[in-house]
């Protein structure tokens, strides 16, 4: 992701005000200049047609006394007439002509002769005034002519006022240069409130916005942008935050997989070098197993002889003992080795715990310690394997016996449609390792010589087999608790 800004905030101008500038400010710009240029030609036409009628005013206030003037012949009155249109307003100039359109007075600057125009005719054949620029004295003027009427009616001459015609023009200078002053303050103003109304509205909340987003790029997944400014843009926040909450669920996700990946090949490489040493130990314990028997038995003849002294004797004992040891060893490998395909039928509880306590009591009169049953009372019979049953309850007396001081006990009770078998011990507990850790193939904490590490990985096996469960626990009062629990439902349990 590019973590650079885009060149338009570097400038100062974005794309969005420049949209806006294009597609607001442009437009009322415009429009204005436009209302404006309309308005000024509308004020022009009004104040010119104002100083015409001023004009005509004029003309017709003073045709009557200079028409009368004419028709006594008095010019004096006629000249004093004209000279009066200067008082009554912005007067250039003033002139008396005849029907043909000869000068008869003037005062101002006016047309000296209008012989050579068509005014006099068209006064005289439409009988109104009429208007007319023209060029006098190196002057741009305008004139304004108005017929006279002799008492009869008719036109015996007409009368001229004239006035600059920079005058028209000049009225409305100032107003056009305050009018377009205005506008383009007007327009400054425009710019500045659309620019100063978009950074503060939106502008500053979308430039937060880019820098959580180039903190997120930089690589702080775990920031979340604030949902601050307008609906929008707390929209796009909310939804760069919620695009960080799936990446980084995503991501916890894929590390899980990683991790559960990681583990099922670690346990695929335990399964298979468990298979390997167990296939290995299977034929191990094959070939042991008939030398062992023969060295048990020579031994067992000698010991008959009677020829014997009592530390061959002694000997004897202890080779056996040794003997006895490896071939239980050696059971226990095949017990762990051999297909696990049981043999259901119908099993009494208390048949099954009394057979396991007696085919072990040898093992308690010689070490010494007591054994206490408490078996509930009618128990119901439940379906599975008993020599697999046996072999399991076997293991745990004896790891009950090899951790106790003085004493073991072994409980049956039916719990949630479950029989559960409890022993217990009065020694020092489990040792400090987790329980998947003590049910591992070969784990053992004993010293050497004194356990192979198989009897708990057996039980756990039976279990399984049996759809059931192996708990371990620290009791409060000390000593350790081993649970084995099995069904007691009609389903058949699990076959392997």
């Amino acid at each position: 992701m590019n973590t650079t800004a885009p060149p338009s905030y570097r400038f100062g101008i974005s794309g969005l005000q420049r949209s806006l500038l294009l597609f607001v400010v442009l437009p009322i710009v415009l429009l204005t200049a436009l209302g404006i240029r309309f308005g000024l030609g509308q004020a022009n036409q009004f104040q010119e047609k104002r100083l015409k009628n001023d004009l005509e005013l004029i003309g017709r206030a003073i045709s009557l006394p200079v028409g009368n003037a004419l028709n006594k012949g008095d010019m004096h009155a006629v000249e004093l007439a004209l000279g009066s249109v200067f008082v009554l307003g912005e007067v250039y100039g003033a002139s008396v002509f005849d029907a043909a359109g000869n000068r008869i007075a003037s005062a101002g600057i006016t047309e000296s002769d209008l012989t050579g125009t068509t005014i006099p005719d068209r006064i005289r054949s439409t009988g109104e005034g009429q208007e007319a620029f023209s060029r006098v004295g190196g002057r741009h003027l305008f004139s304004h002519f108005l017929p006279l009427f002799d008492t009869a009616g008719q036109i015996q001459g007409l009368i001229q006022i004239t006035r600059r015609a920079s005058d028209f023009g000049h009225a409305l200078q100032q107003l056009t240069i305050i009018a377009w002053l205005v506008w383009g303050v007007f327009s400054l103003v425009i710019l500045a409130g659309v620019l100063l109304g978009h950074y503060g509205g939106v502008g500053r909340h979308v430039d937060k916005l880019l820098e959580h987003m180039q903190r997120v790029a930089a690589g702080d997944l775990s920031h979340r942008a604030a949902l601050d400014g307008p609906s929008e843009v707390a929209s796009l926040a909310l939804g760069l935050n919620r695009m960080l909450d799936s990446i980084e669920q995503a991501n916890r996700q894929l590390e899980a997989h990683q991790a559960a990946e990681t583990q099922l090949l670690a346990q695929l490489k335990d399964n298979e070098k468990m298979a390997a040493i167990g296939s290995m130990a299977s034929g191990i314990a094959h070939e042991l197993g008939a030398p062992l028997s023969v060295i048990d038995g020579r031994a067992r003849r000698l010991e008959r002889s009677a020829n014997l002294d009592e530390q061959q004797l002694h000997n004897l004992a202890g080779i056996r003992s040794q003997v006895s040891r490896l071939t239980r060893t050696v059971n226990q490998l095949l017990d762990y080795c051999r297909p696990t395909a049981i043999r259901l039928r119908d099993l009494t509880p208390a048949v099954l715990i009394e057979t396991a306590v007696e085919a072990i009591r040898p093992e308690l009169e010689a070490a010494g310690r007591a054994l206490h049953s408490h078996i509930e009372a009618d128990l119901p019979t439940f379906r599975g394997d008993g020599g697999r049953l046996e072999l399991a309850l076997l293991n745990l007396l004896r790891n009950a016996l090899q951790a106790s001081r003085s004493a073991i006990t072994i409980h049956a009770v039916e719990e949630r449609q479950q029989l559960c078998i409890r022993i217990t011990d009065d020694g020092p507990g489990l040792p400090d390792h987790a329980l998947e850790t003590l049910l591992e193939p070969f784990f053992t904490t004993k010293s050497p010589g004194e356990g192979t590490g198989l009897g708990l990985a057996i039980v756990q096996a039976v279990a399984e087999e049996h759809g059931g469960s192996l708990q371990l626990r620290n009791r409060p009062t000390g000593g350790c608790e081993a649970s084995l629990c099995l069904p007691l439902t009609r389903e058949e349990p699990n076959h392997g």
